[in-house]
């Protein structure tokens, strides 16, 4: 298991502390957030194409994967689908899911399951893993600080560019700040950097997004689910 997928695992079991919400000072960026409050009411779904580049600054390597990915809000849970493969249309390699508050990743190289249970935790875990996916603005500014640095396009669509640092002391021992290129009108991220206090990042590109439209959730089961 690579570094960055033991550290999304670690990251469903982080116990966040809450932190009353509080309007943002920049009038722009409170603009911003005020629209993903009105666009997170309206999310059901997204699905979409996936490319997370992994770097390592000890080895100063990059390592890529592909896959797919889909977001499905149920009632007031959030379920999540992810598929992995070492090269664009190969088989999968890792399967990753999420629902009512359980989750588990298959590795199919090693054929090992790695299992987990949000618990008590269920609402921070959900909360986490809609970042940018139907989450509200006051949802993000509950778990971090965040800034505006510009409107930029990505794939020939508008996006707000947003740094988002844990204000939780134990999150940023695992993510130092997040920088996400999200399509305010969609409630969805085009772009996403996730940093480590190491100097790793990911950076995960969504493309081909399905918005609000059905998904079949079974071409993202396991063999062993």
């Amino acid at each position: 298991m690579n570094r960055f997928a033991r550290m999304t695992i670690a990251a469903l079991f982080l116990s966040a502390t809450t932190v009353a919400a509080h309007a943002a000072t920049d009038p722009v960026l409170d603009k911003v957030l005020r629209q993903l409050d009105t666009s997170s009411v309206k999310f059901q779904s997204a699905e979409a194409d996936l490319q997370w580049d992994n770097y390592e600054k000890i080895v100063k390597e990059t390592t890529s994967q592909y896959g797919q990915t889909y977001f499905l809000r149920k009632g007031g849970t959030i379920e999540v689908g992810i598929t992995l493969a070492q090269k664009q249309g190969a088989a999968p390699t890792k399967y990753i899911h999420f629902a009512n508050g359980k989750g588990d990743m298959y590795d199919a190289v090693a054929k090992k399951v790695t299992g987990f249970n949000a618990g008590e935790n269920r609402s921070r875990v959900e909360s986490f893993l809609a970042l940018g996916f139907g989450g509200s603005g006051k949802d993000i500014e509950k778990s971090y600080t965040v800034a505006l640095q510009g409107m930029e396009p990505v794939d020939g669509v508008t996006t707000a560019k947003l740094d988002l640092v844990p204000k939780d002391a134990e999150t940023a021992q695992t993510f130092s700040h997040i920088t996400m290129w999200i399509d305010t009108s969609r409630d969805i991220p085009l772009k996403q950097v996730t940093y480590t206090p190491e100097g790793d990042t990911r950076t995960a590109f969504y493309r081909n997004v399905r918005y609000n439209t059905p998904v079949d959730t079974k071409k993202y089961a396991s063999p062993k689910r």
